[in-house]
């Protein structure tokens, strides 16, 4: 798949004019970008002791640490598979047991969801007469309209049905969702919650800061890219990296085409994509690979 997008992409700009725009890029603001993005994973890293902490774990910073690049290492294979080995090397390094460890992956995952989900919000606050005629012009007001009708519907019946479910595939989509709402309620009940809420909105900060930045370093963008532009174009970039193994051909493509709703060339953003995308994955694979090396060396005592 990963591939296929990849081809794709570069299908429809030509790599000659990528490398000149990676050969002019301003590298300042690259290099600035992947730092924000480091800080980030030392966020986490940071963040995830205030989920341990409570059930009686106190792992090493430095293991947390090796554990999330790790993770992020794995998800570029594999997408989703980086949750499970990170909670598999603080249990055998630290002795979590894995269940524990990969539950509290878990409620951050929805912490970051709420996160997200706070962005687009906001984005759609922002961007409101924007996205509006932009839904107008793509679609009929009447199908709009039909749409949002069937999807209250199927909305308010899953809702009854889920409430009245007592066995099979329903009983499972109610304990799942459940689940989310004590785990995402569970932050606020925490010892050190302040802390855990400052480092989550420090991380998407950091995002924000990465995704803005590396915008500067493409000439071509000066001055072209609105605040809708960079929230709509975070916010695609964001789903692409979520659907695939670490956004992998469909980056560029999902910034490019964010990009252009708003009449932003082409090639640029998709240039910007492909250095956003490629210096932030060199950045997993340098420092993924040091920690998978490194991680037994610094543990060799136990």
């Amino acid at each position: 798949m990963g591939v296929f997008l990849v081809w794709y992409s570069l299908s429809k700009t030509p790599l000659d004019e990528l490398i000149n725009h990676f050969k002019k890029a301003n590298y300042y603001w690259i290099v600035l970008g992947v730092f924000f993005g480091i800080l980030s994973h030392l966020s986490r890293a940071y963040r995830w002791q205030y989920m341990l902490e409570p059930m009686g774990f106190k792992p090493k910073y430095p293991n947390s640490i090796m554990a999330v690049f790790i993770a992020y290492l794995a998800n570029l294979g594999i997408p989703r598979s980086g949750e499970a080995l990170r909670a598999l090397t603080l249990t055998n390094y630290e002795g979590v047991p894995f269940e524990k460890g990969f539950g509290t992956i878990v409620a951050e995952r929805v912490a970051d969801l709420i996160v997200m989900l706070f962005v687009i919000a906001i984005t759609l606050c922002i961007q409101f007469d924007f996205i509006w005629n932009l839904l107008m012009t793509k679609l009929n007001p009447t199908k709009i309209i039909i749409l949002l009708v069937i999807m209250m519907v199927f909305g308010i019946a899953l809702i009854i049905f889920i409430k009245k479910a007592k066995t099979g595939i329903a009983l499972k989509i109610k304990n799942f969702i459940l689940g989310i709402y004590e785990g995402a309620t569970s932050i606020l009940k925490m010892k050190n919650k302040w802390g855990f809420i400052f480092h989550t909105l420090f991380i998407w900060s950091m995002y924000m800061l990465m995704f803005y930045v590396t915008i500067l370093s493409v000439e071509d963008l000066h001055g072209e890219v609105p605040v809708g532009a960079i929230l709509i174009a975070f916010i695609a970039g964001s789903f692409s990296i979520a659907a695939t193994n670490g956004g992998i051909g469909l980056y560029p493509i999902a910034v490019a085409g964010a990009f252009s709703l708003f009449g932003i060339a082409r090639v640029p953003s998709e240039a910007f994509g492909w250095i956003m995308w490629s210096s932030q994955t060199l950045m997993v694979i340098i420092l993924g690979g040091l920690s998978f090396l490194y991680l037994p060396i610094f543990n060799s005592k136990k």
